[in-house]
């Protein structure tokens, strides 16, 4: 197949374009050239941005375009108006966040979608991020109606994620010591390696598979103590779980504006983590083992900088403060 790829170069569209070569297609990247220009020399690579340069797209012809980088549905809709009659599928990734109510376990492709009173609103935040790329998903359906393919996933892991919301684990017990954990680790989390994420969607693609998909696991029942448990098995050191209960260790997260990565979701977000990914799983997703997805994280995590800082977690002294204030609190 010949594909477009709307990015392509930083985490998911990296791995995108890695199996999609790997599987014998043809890829034009298109993008503005600002991220690892120098990844996959034997692709074409188009320079443009999206939001003036789209006209460099006309009058060519793609089976496939994957959208990997699209937040503001106006945006989005010139991708998908300029390339509906070039182009024959269009993916677009979007995100479990799209979901209006994450109150109850099992959210399926057919849950109500968030959605902003006024649909032209461009701020990206925590808190528009859903909607905004629910609006995207209605401009893409609007110029391939019955032509896209609508993924949405969860906490994407694995090499290349600078998010460190899962990394921050692996890479923390592995150094051994105290570690900070909440008292309640028997709580279901999903997350999908990003390899496992890529080669769904060039499966999709090979197999002429249209239609929305959530996409996250691992298959079955996960919990964060079995996350811990694999991350133990990595560390290099003799490692000290220290567990502190909800109430104080809120507090003192809150104190020293930091949090930890795959706490429990509770209240409005108690469904988050119990997304229901049949239809993916049924269309031909595969997970990795988890221990295998841990294992390259660490690898990848250590071919960065020394002085690589983490953008999730507890930084060594808060992390030593915040030990300290619990064991001088008062019993």
């Amino acid at each position: 197949m010949k594909i477009l790829v709307l990015g392509g170069t930083l985490f998911l569209g990296k791995h995108i374009v890695e199996r999609a070569l790997k599987n014998g297609h043809e890829i034009t990247l298109f993008n503005r050239g600002k991220h690892s220009s120098e990844l996959f020399p034997e692709t074409e690579k188009i320079k443009g941005d999206r939001d003036s340069d789209l006209e460099i797209l006309q009058g060519r012809k793609w089976d496939a375009v994957i959208d990997t980088c699209g937040y503001i549905p106006r945006i989005v809709e010139k991708s998908a108006e300029i390339l509906s009659k070039n182009v024959k599928t269009y993916v677009f990734i979007s995100s479990i966040s799209a979901y209006k109510d994450f109150s109850k376990p099992g959210i399926n492709e057919r849950s109500k979608l968030a959605s902003l009173e006024t649909e032209d609103k461009e701020t990206l935040t925590n808190e528009t991020y859903g909607a905004l790329k629910a609006h995207c998903e209605a401009r893409v359906k609007k110029h391939f109606p019955k032509r896209n393919v609508i993924i949405r996933p969860g906490l994407i892991v694995g090499p290349d994620d600078y998010s460190d919301r899962f990394t921050y684990w692996p890479v923390r017990i592995q150094k051994g010591g105290n570690i900070i954990i909440p008292k309640t680790t028997n709580y279901p989390i999903q997350f999908i390696d990003v390899r496992d994420l890529a080669d769904f969607i060039i499966l999709l693609l090979e197999k002429n598979k249209t239609g929305i998909f959530n996409a996250t696991g691992p298959k079955n029942r996960f919990t964060f103590q079995e996350l811990l448990d694999i991350c133990i098995h990595f560390a290099k050191k003799d490692v000290n779980l220290i567990k502190m209960p909800g109430k104080f260790l809120a507090r003192q997260l809150s104190e020293n504006d930091c949090y930890l990565p795959l706490e429990e979701s509770k209240g409005e977000w108690a469904g988050i983590e119990q997304i229901d990914c049949s239809k993916a799983i049924n269309a031909g997703l595969k997970f990795r083992d988890v221990k295998k997805t841990v294992k390259d994280t660490l690898k990848w995590f250590g071919s960065l900088a020394e002085d690589h800082q983490m953008r999730a977690g507890l930084k060594p002294d808060i992390e030593k403060e915040i030990i300290t204030e619990w064991k001088n609190r008062k019993i």
